[in-house]
């Protein structure tokens, strides 16, 4: 099938699928898209001809959905609250990285016999958490806005910050683009508020041809390009401007909103469909022990690492264990991390399978439990923000959150 239309239609099909099963099930989009193109994905004729195409713009759009859905989900961060939780936000975020990375990199290392650099590319691969996902699951859920909300997807962005940095120190190619990249990403971040507030201010946010946005997509395309030249990723300077520029859409819900729109109706479903087609049944038949090991490492260490820490900051058991599990998901920066490692040949096509095919059942075993089990009311994630500021100011007269409703 070579008809460009029909191929789109057959994801737009797929996609609709998932929004309908997602719709009756009352489960993520995100999962059931992701468990969609696994089965889609093992569906083939013959040995090389899959049901599923994947073609250059099919997989342009699908990076475009992780950059976009990244730069919302920082976007969206209330930089008051942000502030008002940070301790919270970068205890979770550091031990949700450090932990998983330490352990896995010991285990791949001591225990499986892989070399060095394989067992720390597996370490960085299996440390991250998915912004994406989680991003996903709080909209859906309604939950973005509140302050235990904010926090986790604070933490989120924290643990991948500590994958990059971990990735950059260990593998980076230091080069004078990686410097050209730093250095223009802080002048824009330093400068995209104003920018984007006076496109607004002059323009207007109502126009049909709709600059301010075109605005945004211009800034996140050009330095992704920057970040691609410079061996580095172009999710990460989109989080960094989602989150410079979320002062200006707390002000404008309307920009959010519209961005939201496009980013979930069209480049979204690209994106988690895609990363179902990069398990292999097969393959993971035939490494699931290792497979099982690694995912039960993931999990284990993000909740040795997160669950207490989310009972220092008094959270119920409930909310504990729903924000532990979030901080378990996995997608975006550990297949870009798998795949780094591949494309540099440091580990091979099997090492790459395996991690790739834990990375993506992170995204789905811990969100399905959380989703299903532990998903919190709304009022209990809006008052968990007035009890933890009520204690971290030092009041004792902080009123109890509410046990149900």
């Amino acid at each position: 099938m070579e008809n460009i239309w029909f191929i789109a239609a057959f994801w737009m099909g797929l996609a609709l699928l998932a929004s309908l099963i997602s719709i009756r099930l009352g489960i993520s989009v995100a999962l059931i898209e992701i468990v969609v193109g696994v089965i889609v994905g093992n569906i083939h004729f013959g040995q090389y001809h899959h049901l599923l195409r994947t073609t250059e713009w099919t997989n342009f759009l699908a990076m475009l959905g992780s950059g976009v859905l990244t730069f919302l989900a920082g976007a969206e961060i209330d930089p008051a609250s942000l502030r008002a939780n940070l301790r919270a936000s970068l205890s979770i975020g550091i031990l949700s990285f450090l932990l998983p990375f330490l352990a896995v990199w010991a285990f791949a290392q001591f225990v499986l016999g892989w070399p060095l650099h394989q067992a720390q590319i597996a370490g960085i691969a299996l440390s991250t958490t998915s912004v994406a996902v989680v991003y996903a699951v709080m909209i859906e859920g309604g939950f973005s806005n509140t302050s235990l909300g904010k926090t986790i997807l604070a933490a989120c962005f924290i643990t991948d910050f500590g994958t990059v940095l971990a990735l950059g120190t260990l593998f980076a190619n230091f080069n004078i683009w990686l410097l050209a990249f730093v250095v223009i990403l802080s002048v824009m971040l330093w400068f995209m508020p104003t920018w984007t507030q006076l496109i607004i201010t002059r323009l207007g946010a109502t126009r049909v041809s709709e600059p301010e946005v075109k605005f945004l997509f211009l800034v996140l395309f050009f330095l992704g390009g920057l970040a691609s030249t410079a061996k580095s990723e172009a999710v990460l300077p989109a989080y960094l401007v989602g989150l410079v520029v979320a002062g200006v859409f707390l002000r404008d819900k309307t920009l959010v909103h519209r961005m939201r729109s496009i980013a979930f109706t069209i480049f979204t479903p690209f994106y988690f469909i895609k990363a179902g087609l990069y398990v292999s049944l097969p393959a993971l038949w035939a490494a699931l022990g290792i497979i099982m090991v690694l995912l039960a490492l993931k999990l284990v260490t993000k909740f040795i690492g997160v669950w207490p820490l989310t009972k220092v900051f008094y959270m119920r058991t409930r909310e504990a264990n729903y924000t532990t599990l979030l901080m378990a998901t996995g997608l975006t920066f550990g297949t870009i991390s798998a795949l780094f490692g591949l494309q540099n040949k440091i580990i091979d096509q099997t090492q790459y399978t395996v991690l790739v095919t834990v990375v993506i059942l992170s995204a789905f075993v811990p969100t399905l439990i959380a989703q299903k089990f532990f998903q919190p009311r709304l009022k209990v994630m809006i008052a968990w923000g007035r009890l933890y500021q009520r204690k971290i100011n030092g009041k004792s007269s902080a009123q109890p959150i509410p046990t149900k409703g």
